[in-house]
């Protein structure tokens, strides 16, 4: 008797992970999918400041603007990263300036200017003197506003697929890409299927 021939079976396609809430932390990204077509949003990266039962804060990254940081903060424009203007870091309280900047090995002491966000990434006391942290910083970027979401709003938008839950790194917030660019990079260093979408559009509204 001959064997039954047995299926072959098809190649295993990669899960799409896109993470889940227990990987949004102070320091992460969310990384809009093209799913997400709210304009506000899509096609961006967002760096996460703050997650608890209170809601998350973070600001959009890549997205500067037209007012020069000498305009507005004179004193902070020397330690400013290229290109020196403000970057839209969302649509929640636009006339609010937050900075975040980038140090190796700051002081956090109880007074300190810097209040750490994740690793050398801090959160600058813009109200301090700017010569006191020169010798500290690798560098700073500015933003207008941050993205905002209240308790469960953020769950429910990450159970949609709206948003991948990836880490974040120092260079994420100064580096020079922005818009699409900045997209592209933060989804190609990832595995797997989110990978493969580094080559979609970022912002399929824009096609």
């Amino acid at each position: 008797m001959r064997p039954a021939a047995g299926r072959r079976r098809a190649p295993a396609v990669p899960v799409l992970s896109i993470g889940g809430l227990d990987d949004i932390r102070p320091g992460s990204l969310l990384v809009a999918m093209p799913a997400l077509t709210d304009p506000t949003f899509a096609g961006t990266v967002v760096y996460v400041l703050d997650h608890s039962d209170s809601g998350t804060l973070g600001v959009v990254l890549g997205r500067p603007s037209q007012v020069e940081i000498r305009d507005v903060l004179p004193g902070w424009c020397d330690l400013a990263v290229d290109p020196g203007v403000f970057h839209v870091g969302g649509p929640c309280e636009a006339d609010t300036a937050l900075c975040l900047a980038v140090s190796p090995a700051a002081a956090t002491d109880e007074g300190s200017a810097l209040r750490r966000v994740a690793g050398d990434v801090y959160l600058v006391d813009l109200d301090s003197d700017p010569a006191e942290l020169q010798e500290e910083l690798t560098g700073l970027r500015v933003f207008a506003g941050y993205a905002g979401w209240s308790p469960g709003q953020l769950a429910a938008e990450v159970a949609e697929g709206a948003w991948a839950c990836v880490p974040g790194v120092p260079d994420d917030v100064l580096g020079e890409s922005a818009g699409a660019d900045l997209w592209r990079t933060v989804m190609g260093r990832q595995t797997g299927r989110l990978a493969v979408l580094s080559t979609a559009p970022a912002d399929p509204s824009a096609n």
